[in-house]
C-alpha cells in the first residue's frame, strides 16, 4: 500500500504512475481469446462442449446440461428465505424504476425550411447477458443487466453463465426468475461471448452483449465489438473515497475493502486532508482484514494497489479524482454538494457519509456496471440506451427540397461526387 502526500517532493511522479498503472490479472490474453473465438465460429456447439468440459468440468450432452429452465429458476426463488426474496424484489423494483426514467423520447418536427426531421428509438431484437460464475457469482449483476434490457423493450434475452462442476448459485437462478429470464445457457468465458456473437447450432446470435467478466471475457467482448454491440470493456473494480477527518475510520476502511475483496487486481484509494485520520483508517483496514472472510483477496489488492493520499486541502481532491476517473467515487465530506460539480470523470458518485458505495451495488437503483480503468473519462454506466438504437428520418416536400437542395448540389460537386449532385438537381428542374 502506498501512502503519499501532495507536499512530497516526488508526488507528481508517484501519482502519475498510479494514474497510468495497468492493473490486469493477465498480461496478454488476446491471442488465446482470438483462437477461442475462431474455434467457436468454425465448430459451434462442439467447441463450446470442449471448452466447457476443459474449463468448467461440466459435460454438455442433454438439453438439461446445456440450459437452465424457467422452472428451476422458479424453484430456486421459492426456496429462498423471505429476507432474500424481499431483497431481490426490492432491488429489482428500484432498478426498474430508475432505468424506466432513462427511456428516451422520439422526435418529430418540421423546421423553418419546411423539412420534416426526427428520430425514433427502437430496442435491439436480442441481447446476450454475461453473468460471472466461479469467484464472482453475483445475482445483482443479472438484475443490473437484464432489467434495463427489459425496460428498453428487448424481446429476447439470452443469459450465459459458467457452472463449474455443474453447480450454479441458486441466488443467480432466483434473480433470473425475478427478472423474467427464460433462456440461460451453462457456458462461460470467451467461448460464450463468441457463441452469442456468431451463434451456434443451439444458441442463436444476439445484437448486443453486456455484463462483466474476467480478463478473457473482457478481451472477447473487445474483439467482438463491431460484430455485435457491447456495453464496455470492463477491468478490475476500483473505488476512490474522498473523506475529511470527521468520518468514522472503521466506516471508510470498510468502504475501501468493499472493492478490494473483489479481486487482487482491484484498487482502493483514499484522499483525505487529515493525516491523523489517514493513519486511523490504515489501522482500521488492517484490523478488518484480519477478520474478513475474503481477507486473502482483499489483502492482495490492498498491498499491491491500495493508496492513501493526504492533501493540504480538500479543494485539491477533485482535480486528482478527475485524473483517476474512477469507477466509484465517494464524497464522505460535510458538504458533498460543493464538491460534486467539480467531479467530472467518475462512473458513479456517492454523496455523504451515509451513502456507501455498496448500497449502489444492490438496491439504490442506478446501474453498477460502470466504466473502469480511467474509461469514465469518455464512457458511462450501463443504461437502457445500451439496448436501443436511434434511427433518424427526413421528409422533404418539393418546396423544401428547392430551399435546401442547391446547397447540397454545390457541396456534392465540390467533393467530386457528380451522381450525388445529379440525384438532387434532377428533382429541382
Amino acid at each position: 500500500m502506498q501512502r503519499l502526500s501532495t507536499s512530497d517532493a516526488g508526488f507528481e511522479k508517484a501519482f502519475a504512475a498510479i494514474v497510468d498503472a495497468r492493473r490486469s490479472s493477465d498480461d496478454d490474453v488476446a491471442a488465446d481469446v482470438r483462437a477461442i473465438i475462431e474455434n467457436v465460429r468454425e465448430k459451434g456447439d462442439a467447441a463450446l462442449g470442449d471448452y466447457t468440459q476443459r474449463f468448467d468440468r461440466h459435460v454438455l450432452t442433454s438439453d438439461a446440461d446445456w440450459r437452465i429452465g424457467a422452472e428451476e429458476c422458479r424453484e430456486a426463488y421459492e426456496a429462498l428465505d423471505s429476507e432474500l426474496r424481499d431483497g431481490l424484489e426490492l432491488a429489482a423494483e428500484r432498478i426498474r424504476a430508475y432505468h424506466a426514467a432513462q427511456l428516451p423520447e422520439n422526435r418529430d418536427y418540421t423546421d423553418e425550411a419546411g423539412v420534416r426531421l426526427g428520430a425514433r428509438w427502437t430496442p435491439v431484437d436480442a441481447a446476450g447477458l454475461y453473468v460471472p460464475g466461479g469467484r464472482a457469482a453475483y445475482p445483482s449483476s443479472l438484475l443490473m443487466n437484464a432489467i434495463p434490457a427489459k425496460v428498453a423493450g428487448v424481446k429476447r434475452l439470452a443469459v450465459v453463465t459458467p457452472t463449474p462442476d455443474g453447480n450454479v448459485n441458486p441466488l443467480v437462478l432466483a434473480a433470473a426468475h425475478v427478472a423474467g429470464i427464460d433462456e440461460i445457457w451453462r457456458v462461460g468465458g470467451a467461448q460464450a461471448i463468441a457463441a452469442l456473437a456468431y451463434g451456434t447450432e443451439r444458441i442463436a446470435r444476439v445484437d448486443v452483449i453486456t455484463g462483466p467478466g474476467n480478463a478473457w471475457v473482457a478481451e472477447a467482448k473487445r474483439q467482438m465489438f463491431g460484430v455485435v454491440g457491447i456495453d464496455m470493456v470492463a477491468g478490475p473494480s476500483e473505488i476512490l473515497v474522498i473523506a475529511d477527518g470527521d468520518n468514522h475510520p472503521e466506516w471508510i476502511a470498510a468502504d475501501l475493502l468493499s472493492q478490494a475483496e473483489h479481486d487482487p487486481t482491484s484498487q482502493s484509494i483514499l484522499i483525505t486532508d487529515d493525516a491523523d485520520f489517514a493513519g486511523r483508517v490504515q489501522d482500521a483496514v488492517a484490523r478488518q482484514l484480519h477478520d474478513l472472510p475474503t481477507g486473502e483477496t482483499a489483502l492482495a489488492s490492498w498491498d499491491a494497489h491500495g493508496v492513501i493520499l493526504v492533501v493540504g486541502d480538500l479543494s485539491e481532491a477533485p482535480a486528482l479524482a478527475n485524473r483517476l476517473a474512477a469507477e466509484h467515487v465517494e464524497l464522505a465530506v460535510a458538504d458533498p454538494e460543493a464538491l460534486l460539480p467539480q467531479i467530472r470523470h467518475a462512473g458513479s458518485v456517492f454523496l455523504g457519509r451515509t451513502t456507501p458505495e455498496a448500497v449502489g451495488d444492490y438496491v439504490a437503483g442506478p446501474n453498477h456496471v460502470l466504466p473502469t480503468g480511467r474509461r469514465a473519462r469518455f464512457a458511462s454506466g450501463l443504461s437502457v440506451l445500451d439496448f436501443m438504437k436511434r434511427t433518424s428520418f427526413i421528409s422533404a416536400s418539393d418546396d423544401a427540397l428547392r430551399a435546401i437542395g442547391p446547397a447540397a448540389v454545390a457541396l456534392a460537386e465540390a467533393e467530386g461526387l457528380p451522381a450525388h449532385a445529379k440525384s438532387i438537381s434532377l428533382r429541382l428542374t
